[in-house]
């Protein structure tokens, strides 16, 4: 699948918050790989904070939506050179593993290269192991940096304690 990729607009912000929160939380997440619904209860974006996103400067939201124009992933973008931070990588569960994040990934180096940014950043809550090796396997190594989880409940509820790790690339 070879989506189409342009930049969100406010009338996309419904599909994005339905996308965003199945991607992560709920019964809908377990259907893929990435799921968070084990370690934060609630939501994981509300049409407030995307308005948020959308309107702030230098950043975009990017979609990928399929042959029908059916919105299948997006991921946050923000440009503030030399670096870019790439945030809410979301893929819609049942397409998950099948390369639509790998596009998307290579798209946001592009904008970064784009926006004079050479280097690419992450953060991944600690205890998602298997979204930490992906990001690796992708060319993003740990920083040995953390950040705390936001305390907002508007992201949810953690289970535990929760911690971000901070891991980045360097384009060539």
């Amino acid at each position: 699948m070879i989506p189409t990729l342009v930049p969100a607009t406010p009338a996309d912000i419904p599909e994005l918050e339905t996308l965003v929160n199945q991607a992560y939380r709920g019964e809908a997440s377990r259907q893929g790989w990435t799921t968070e619904a084990d370690l934060l209860d609630g939501t994981r974006i509300d049409a407030v904070e995307l308005r948020q996103l959308l309107a702030t400067p230098g950043a975009t939201i990017l979609t990928a939506r399929d042959a029908t124009g059916t919105l299948v992933a997006c991921a946050y973008l923000h440009a503030q050179p030399p670096r870019l931070y790439l945030g809410m990588l979301s893929v819609q569960p049942t397409l998950q593993a099948k390369g639509v994040g790998k596009q998307l990934l290579q798209a946001a180096e592009q904008h970064a290269r784009q926006h004079g940014c050479h280097l690419l950043k992450i953060t991944v809550i600690s205890d998602r192991t298997e979204l930490l090796a992906w990001y690796e396997r992708q060319g993003y190594q740990r920083t040995g940096a953390t950040e705390p989880f936001p305390t907002a409940t508007r992201f949810g509820v953690p289970r535990k304690p929760l911690v971000l790790l901070v891991l980045e690339k360097q384009l060539a």
